[in-house]
């Protein structure tokens, strides 16, 4: 069986790399025939830095579906088109947004100097922050702070792109049009109905909506309907993880006798 981990807020926690005890887990669960797939909003620089370097090696999906990565490089790239950029950018200045933008390595970033989204940008000092013009292509769009932060939501939400609301850090997270995790897990050739999903966050629903089932870390209204259970964020929640990860591997095993 194919196993589709978010990151942060999933195996991941406070920014901080993915723990020994859980590293250990994926690593049984690839050693019982089990494929691992690895699918955040994070950039692929910004995924490497909380993968311990044994996970490198398998698929991983960035940019919530923009950025494929596999065996130490970049495969696939979706970026926003030209027409649908300039309109962005137009709203970002109009409504005097700042951001974070992503091209497929470098980005750029307007937002404030204690921003929380800059303990998670490039830890590993991958890339380059340059301006936006000097960007070769972009690929994900994170609206971190604006005058008129619901006028510019409704504007977005006209055009033919992918938004993700974030209402609890009030940021606005942009894809291009069609691209999000399923998408990503489909080029990768992964069939719908295949694969288990562990995630958190509404960027997570499309590939929770595709799975086999599905397993919510946390509590988020919109993946609370269609997940087929939950690991609440209490107690020793990273050994509700590891358990129910064994309890699955078992249950759906290709080498189970």
């Amino acid at each position: 069986m194919k196993f589709v981990f978010d990151l942060d807020g999933t195996i991941c926690f406070k920014g901080e790399p993915v723990s020994e005890r859980i590293v250990q887990c994926l690593l049984e669960l690839k050693s019982c025939g089990h494929e691992l797939y690895f699918a955040s909003a994070r950039p692929i620089r910004d995924m490497l830095p909380v993968l311990d370097v044994r996970l490198h090696s398998f698929p991983l999906i960035g940019g919530n579906g923009s950025l494929l990565y596999h065996e130490g490089e970049i495969v696939h790239s979706t970026s926003f088109q030209d027409e649908d950029l300039a309109k962005i950018l137009e709203l970002i200045h109009r409504y005097e947004a700042t951001y974070l933008i992503d091209s497929e390595w470098d980005y750029a970033y307007t937002g404030p100097n204690n921003h929380p989204i800059l303990d998670f940008l490039d830890p590993a000092n991958l890339a380059q922050s340059l301006p936006v013009a000097s960007l070769n292509s972009i690929v994900k769009i994170l609206l971190l702070t604006s005058t008129h932060f619901q006028d510019l939501t409704k504007q977005l939400e006209q055009m033919d792109i992918v938004l993700n609301i974030h209402g609890n850090e009030n940021v606005v997270d942009i894809s291009p049009a069609n691209i999000h995790k399923w998408s990503a897990l489909s080029t990768f050739g992964v069939k719908a109905e295949n694969y288990i999903a562990f995630g958190n966050d509404a960027n997570d629903m499309s590939m929770f909506s595709n799975a086999k089932h599905s397993v919510m870390i946390g509590y988020h209204d919109g993946l609370s309907d269609i997940a087929d259970e939950q690991i609440p964020l209490t107690g020793d929640f990273e050994g509700e993880i590891i358990k129910k990860l064994k309890e699955l591997s078992y249950t759906y095993s290709e080498i189970r006798k």
